[in-house]
């Protein structure tokens, strides 16, 4: 007999556990379905895994400044076979944490392959996870699209040869060099990990500067710190080709460069994991890939069928999905609880020295505001004994009549950590003057926030 459900979720990542949990909680019949990985990217394949191998390459990093602090350090060497393996119990756990979380919830779990029969059916089949469940399927009023993304392969010859990130976690050797392509987040963290345990990085990209849509001075501050870091910059190049020679592989990039390398690690982007779903069967629309949802409501073209996290169009973060799937439980099942301040969810790149950012930069102020700019450049204190190069950059934007803050943007050590705290400043709506009024914590990086007094530059705002 086919069973029936208040809410099915499609996917059991950081936004469709939290919207089945609440949904649970506030007494719904919900069922949610995984293909691959309880916990989804995030926990596997994403941030998890990947801020512990940034964990481990710091600590390759701090090695050598360790001296200048008097302490005799004797020569070590790196065990990636212990890093992946510790790595993997840890993942391991926490899929129990996020299976049991479920079921304490009182959610009823399938694993397996789930698609469309219509609107209001679902038929959940084998997947990588259960390659031997049996077809079932099941009603329900309402379904949830929450099946994530995952990496995308630039369409060139000789694309086979590269990895991505799902395969970076699981590779058996660290190979000695690397070729990444693309600085977005995913190229940047990477491009540092593997440097900061040993390999030498090159790092390839079409803008002037990594990550695109972040603040300029601050990319071109990171393009700076590159080099610092063992890390060999190809702005402005495309790649054309991959070739493999024996056992390296050959990257060529236009203008006739060619990278000889162990490992070609593709960053280019993500897209939304849809075409299992068979969306046809329900009348789902889409836009250039994604389905077009609104944080504040997720609701897709199709009455009852909702969309969250990286399928749709709007964020692509792990707090905007959990946020996203918390909101739509409580408006469907619930009472719509605390309210969400999206626009000024704050971004980390987990770097070397780490960039995080909050509000507007300040292309995007100057587009409706004159702001501004307050900046503070200098040497953190922890590298005054090593001699250790690369300096710590912070910035407000302001919003020149108001004096609202309208974006804070750090790079340097405990970078995320700052910033997350300025969000709610940001959120807020907090005044320079209230910065200005705040005592600063001494001695501390963070402090420069509320001493930045002297104005860096007035930024009218653009014509038209």
């Amino acid at each position: 007999m086919m069973q029936d459900f208040d809410l099915f979720v499609i996917g059991a990542g950081s936004g469709g556990v939290r919207c089945a949990r609440i949904a649970a909680q506030n007494g719904a019949r919900v069922a949610i379905a995984e293909r691959r990985h309880w916990g989804g990217t995030c926990v596997n394949l994403g941030c998890v895994p990947k801020k512990l191998m940034v964990y481990a390459a710091d600590y390759g990093r701090e090695i050598p400044d360790a001296p200048a602090y008097g302490w005799d350090v004797a020569p070590v060497a790196h065990d990636w076979f212990t890093l992946i393996s510790a790595k993997d119990r840890e993942i391991e756990r926490l899929n129990r944490i996020y299976v049991s979380m479920l079921e304490k919830a009182g959610v009823t779990l399938f694993t397996g392959d789930a698609s469309f029969v219509d609107a209001h059916t679902v038929e959940i089949g084998p997947s990588e996870l259960a390659p031997d469940a049996p077809v079932q399927r099941i009603r329900a009023k309402k379904i949830v699209i929450a099946t994530g993304s995952t990496p995308t392969r630039l369409d060139i010859p000789g694309a086979e040869h590269a990895i991505v990130s799902d395969d970076a976690f699981h590779l058996t050797d660290r190979p000695e060099r690397v070729a990444v392509i693309g600085s977005g987040y995913i190229g940047v963290e990477f491009a540092g990990i593997f440097a900061g345990l040993g390999s030498t990085v090159d790092l390839v990209f079409r803008q002037p500067h990594p990550l695109r849509g972040f603040d300029d001075e601050l990319r071109a501050h990171l393009s700076e710190l590159l080099p610092l870091n063992g890390i060999k910059a190809h702005p402005g190049r495309s790649p054309e080709r991959i070739e493999k020679v024996g056992e390296i592989f050959c990257l060529y990039l236009e203008g006739g460069e060619v990278i000889e390398t162990d490992c070609v690690f593709m960053a280019t982007g993500r897209h939304p994991n849809l075409t299992p779903l068979k969306l046809d069967n329900a009348g789902v629309a889409t836009r250039d890939g994604r389905i077009p949802a609104t944080p504040d409501d997720a609701m897709t073209n199709v009455p009852g069928i909702y969309a969250i996290g990286d399928v749709t169009d709007t964020y692509n973060l792990t707090p905007t999905a959990i946020a996203e799937g918390h909101i739509l439980a409580e408006r469907l099942f619930g009472e719509p609880g605390r309210e969400w301040s999206f626009a000024t969810t704050p971004k980390a790149v987990f770097f070397s020295q780490p960039l995080a950012t909050v509000g507007l930069s300040e292309e995007e102020a100057v587009e409706s505001h004159d702001v501004d700019i307050y900046t503070s450049s200098f040497t953190p204190m922890r590298q005054t004994l090593s001699g250790r190069k690369g300096k710590t950059l912070m910035k407000l934007v302001v919003d020149a009549q108001s004096k609202i803050v309208l974006g804070a943007h750090m790079i340097g050590p405990d970078a995320p950590e700052i910033i997350q705290g300025l969000a709610i400043a940001i959120t807020a709506k907090l005044t320079k003057r209230d910065f200005d009024r705040t005592i600063g914590l001494h001695p501390t990086s963070a402090e420069e926030f509320v001493t930045m007094r002297s104005l860096t530059r007035h930024v009218p705002r653009k014509a038209g």
